[in-house]
């Protein structure tokens, strides 16, 4: 249900357009002064604003720029003593409509809802290049995360395939997208490709397509993983828990930038860049010969090892206020923000899930708490 505020010095104008929003089925607050209608702008979130132009104390014009200086929602300026040259300023200022007195009803409830509308698009198209940002947005000025930046910033013009440690929710693929971004690659597909996640028997046929008819639920042709990445970059994630039979195919493919279908006979060339990611010790697997050692020097010509959130909590405030500001939007909750008690609490949590982990804590207490997050809730709903 959509939140109105009316900021008129006239009562009867206030009751009058409250008892038709209200029958229209709206929330309704009032202001009888600009002050008086700031104050409630800071104190609540509305989804439009009507405003009278001549009031004591502040006028509507200057009402309607602190507005703005406030929050980014459409303001509908109202008057009886109007002219075109005071509509005109209303509208320079950013007022979404200027309707004046007497006022004429149906033209007033057509630019309110076609002023939420507005809203609604403008609040739908904010959260979706958030999410699309925030997704692949690198947050950090620790030491550790300035050298990683340095390091992308060296290696992602070239071709060099590069290995990401780390352990799991660090933010490997975070690594990778900013590889390809920063390469020449950028406008090429990012294929992505969880090892980890996709059946022995099934990730050649994944990684180097098949022929139809190759094997029994082969239907017809498919395109594998490493010809949809053709002219961009393929990433590997997990690449420690693939298979010795893949891993061996992998390396031929590394070496003649050929492959071959499952159950095809043709050399298909490939023009991949490779960036490869694992949460495991390989010189370990190698020992344990569940890694092919000479696919491991062929992945690793630039190692980036991502580091833990223990070992880079100088950044934890900025990722808890980016998150929390993310959730908020997303969740369409007035801003939220944690007391600097909250942040010690969270910074004497392990976080064994690393970053993941502290996206995951932080959503909960965006639901679950009011506005200022402090120590105690903490506490309660994240340990």
């Amino acid at each position: 249900m959509s939140r109105i505020l009316i900021i008129d010095d006239e009562r009867s104008i206030r009751n009058t357009l409250r008892e038709i929003l209200e029958y229209e089925k709206y929330t309704v607050d009032d202001a009888a002064d600009g002050e008086i209608g700031l104050q409630m702008v800071r104190e609540h979130k509305y989804d439009a604003i009507l405003c009278d132009i001549k009031m004591p104390k502040m006028d509507g014009i200057e009402v309607l720029v602190k507005i703005f200086e406030l929050v980014d929602t459409p303001v509908i300026m109202i008057s009886g003593h109007g002219t075109i040259d005071t509509a005109v300023e209303a509208i320079k200022k950013g007022a979404y409509d200027y309707i004046s007195k007497p006022i004429d009803l149906n033209r007033l409830l057509v630019a309110l809802r076609n002023a939420l509308d507005r809203t609604s698009l403008v609040d739908e198209a904010r959260l979706l290049r958030r999410r699309i940002g925030a997704s692949y947005e690198m947050i950090g000025l620790s030491e550790p995360m300035m050298q990683i930046r340095s390091m992308i910033a060296k290696v992602a013009p070239t071709d060099a395939r590069v290995l990401i440690t780390g352990e799991n929710g660090t933010g490997k693929e975070l690594v990778a997208r900013h590889l390809h971004a920063l390469s020449h690659r950028c406008n090429g597909p990012f294929i992505e490709v969880n090892c980890a996640a996709i059946p022995a028997e099934l990730i050649e046929s994944n990684l180097f397509g098949h022929e139809k008819g190759s094997f029994t639920s082969a239907i017809k042709q498919h395109k594998g993983d490493f010809e949809q990445a053709n002219g961009g970059t393929l990433f590997l994630d997990e690449i420690g828990d693939m298979s010795l039979s893949a891993q061996s195919k992998v390396l031929r493919a590394l070496q003649e930038n050929k492959i071959t279908r499952v159950g095809g006979e043709k050399e298909i060339p490939v023009d991949v860049r490779i960036i490869a990611a694992t949460n495991k010790n390989i010189r370990e697997e190698i020992l344990h010969k569940t890694f092919r050692e000479d696919l491991y020097h062929r992945l690793s010509v630039i190692v980036i090892e991502v580091p833990p959130l223990r070992n880079r909590l100088d950044d934890l405030p900025l990722l808890a206020g980016q998150f929390l500001a993310d959730y908020c939007i997303g969740m369409g909750k007035p801003p939220m923000e944690f007391d600097p008690q909250a942040i010690e609490a969270l910074k004497e949590i392990r976080w064994t899930g690393n970053i993941r982990e502290l996206k995951n804590v932080v959503e909960r207490l965006a639901i679950l708490c009011d506005a200022s997050i402090n120590a105690e809730d903490v506490k309660r709903f994240a340990i």
